[in-house]
Formats: structure tokens, sequence, C-alpha cells
């Protein structure tokens, strides 16, 4: 099911692109001798006409002008309304993106529905994905532009039962690993790891297999699966991508058009979402009140337990002992990404990876 939420039009103050009309009128003398009478009565007429016109036009200027038009942003996230989407809908409920002069519809993505397509096919204008999402979408002519870092790390790992002999991802030899088609790190794992008989299968967006099959190991969001899995009674570990040194960012990203044409949008985009973000996770439970409406298959434990996992592995603010703080995006990652999917054959890397992403937008300490 397709969710679609649009702020309504409101007046602010500083808009964007509004620039306010401003008028000046100069009036010279011109110091001509007027010795014939008739000839000063008409200019002192002339000069009352023109002091009342003047008159006239200052008090039009002085009327209050209307506001610009808040710019429409359509913004399409990864998945259907969850926590790990808090501060986006944060800043929709508490009116930032209103207070900023935008006038933003969120629409939900899913199995079907992923964001980087819809981007790069102007039916969305701001997308949710990863890091290496926006270098693949570049590398497929899609000018992709990450403008944001919502998440310092993917929560993104692979989930096993407890008792699984599996400790680290070298002991994933031999094993079937359940991902989504086309994901960017498991080549990586595969090479890192020289892991020669593992073996790849479909990822079916359910926790339904894994349930029942003990050996069974699959990708999943640490913020999500293995509460599910928790909840039908078993017990999970999970190992992170992030921790192989393969670590992705989590992105809000346009194409390079939109950006140039709506630049101050954008910016003004991306700072009332880091503001919800950083409200939500002080006070999750506004948002979610409202998130549970929007997707019923929520329960409150269940957001409280993927806030709490934002904040305990500091996915969003990131670790300060790290050098991380919320949307900081660094070039050597980048780079990093960038040669690593060239060298894997997952990108021809025609392109320059300068152009996929812009720091102009990262929050002053």
């Amino acid at each position: 099911m397709k969710l679609k939420i649009q702020s309504s039009k409101l007046h602010r103050n500083n808009p964007p692109h509004a620039t306010p009309a401003k008028e000046a009128a100069t009036v010279h003398e011109s110091g001509i001798h007027q010795s014939h009478p008739q000839r000063q009565r008409l200019g002192t007429l002339s000069f009352e006409l023109c002091l009342c016109f003047l008159l006239g036009l200052s008090s039009l200027l002085a009327l209050p002008t209307s506001a610009a038009e808040p710019v429409k942003i359509r913004f399409h996230t990864d998945w259907y309304p969850q926590p790990e989407h808090g501060g986006f809908y944060h800043a929709w409920l508490k009116g930032y993106y209103k207070e900023a002069g935008l006038d933003v519809e969120i629409s939900p993505g899913g199995p079907q529905a992923f964001a980087v397509p819809r981007v790069g096919a102007g039916l969305a204008d701001i997308g949710m994905g990863s890091s290496d999402d926006v270098l693949i979408a570049n590398d497929r002519g899609i000018p992709a532009v990450a403008i944001g870092a919502t998440m310092q790390n993917d929560p993104q790992g692979l989930m096993f039962h407890v008792d699984d002999p599996v400790k680290t991802f070298a002991d994933l030899e031999g094993r079937a690993i359940a991902v989504t088609p086309g994901t960017a790190w498991f080549p990586y794992l595969v090479k890192k790891y020289g892991l020669k008989k593992v073996r790849e299968i479909p990822h079916t967006f359910s926790i339904g297999p894994f349930l029942k099959d003990t050996n069974y190991i699959q990708m999943c969001f640490l913020t999500s699966e293995p509460f599910y899995a928790k909840l039908a009674g078993v017990d999970t570990r999970v190992l992170l991508v992030s921790d192989t040194g393969y670590a992705p960012y989590r992105v809000i990203f346009t194409r390079k058009d939109f950006l140039e044409k709506h630049h101050n949008a954008v910016k003004a985009f991306v700072e009332a979402s880091y503001r919800g973000w950083r409200d939500y996770l002080a006070d999750p439970s506004f948002v979610h009140a409202d998130l549970r409406k929007r997707n019923p298959e929520l329960t409150p434990a269940k957001m409280d337990y993927s806030a709490k996992a934002l904040v305990d592995y500091k996915f969003v603010l990131g670790d300060p002992a790290k050098g991380e703080s919320q949307g900081l995006m660094l070039a050597k990652r980048w780079q990093f990404q960038f040669d690593t999917l060239k060298e894997l054959g997952v990108i021809k890397g025609k392109f320059n990876v300068a152009d996929a992403w812009t720091s102009e937008f990262i929050p002053k300490p």
C-alpha cells in the first residue's frame, strides 16, 4: 500500500528563493529659472502631483507582500513507515519543513518501490538509500547526488541463530546466505574473507524461512529483524557489515539537476531533517504514536526497540570517539567505496566520485 503525506502551504518569513521587491525613486531638482507666474503655478502643480504620486507609491510599498509559494519536494523513503525514518516524520509532524518554506510529500518505499529508480525517473525529488546505492546509480547514468548522511554507519548485517557455529565472517565458507540480489557489500565479503563455496540465495523480505531453519542465515537490519525473531521465540546474533571495513553511509540523495535548480530548498530540507532527527532521538514517543497509524503492523515494543538501537549503536549522531558526528561525510570513505566497487567489478567507475556527493550541507560543529 502506498502512503502519501502532504503538508499544507504556509507563509514563511524567509522563503529560499524569495527576493523582497524593492523600488527606489529619486527626485532631481532641475534648477530651471521660472520667471513667468503661469509657469510658476504649473511647476507648483507638477510638484504637488509628483508628491502625491510618491506618497501613494510609498503606501503601496508599505503593504505586506504575499509570501512566495512553498517549494514542493517529493521525498521517497526506503521502506514502510518505521522508526528508521523517525527524524523525517518528526520534522514533518512538527512543521519544520513548513517553517523552512517547503511543501514536503512523504511516500513510503517497499520491496517494489526503491528510491533510486524513482528519483532517477523524476517520480521523486529526494530519496533514501546508502552511499553505495548512489555510486552504482551514477555508474548507470543516473546523476544522483548524496546531500546528507542520515546514519554514520549502515545497520545492515547478517543474522544467525544464537547457536550457529558462525562467529566471524570468515566462518561463512560453505554456507548459504539470503541477500537481496545486487547487494553491493556481499561481493566484498566474499573477496575479503576468501569465501570460495559460499552461496547467495534470494532474500524474501521475511523472517519466515529463518524461523523454520536453524541453519538459515539472512541479511537484516540490526534495528528490525532481530526483534521479530525474538518475539517469535528465536534468539539471534548479528554481524554488522560495517565492522568489515566496508562502511557505507545511509544517505538522502537527489538528482543533480534538482539540486542545481532548487539549491536553497535542498539545503533547507537537509537542515530541517537533521533537526527532526535530533529531536526524535531525544523523545520518540510523539512520532511513534503517529507511525503506528501509518503502519499498523508496528507495535510500541518494536518501535522502542528500534529507537533504542539507533541510539545505542550511535547510527544517526555518530560516535565522537571515532571522529563521527551527525551528517558527517568524508571524502576518504567515499573514495574507498568507489575503489572497492570498481575493483570488485560492481561499477565501471568512469565518473568522478566527487560528483556523487556534496559536503556543502554538513552541519557545522
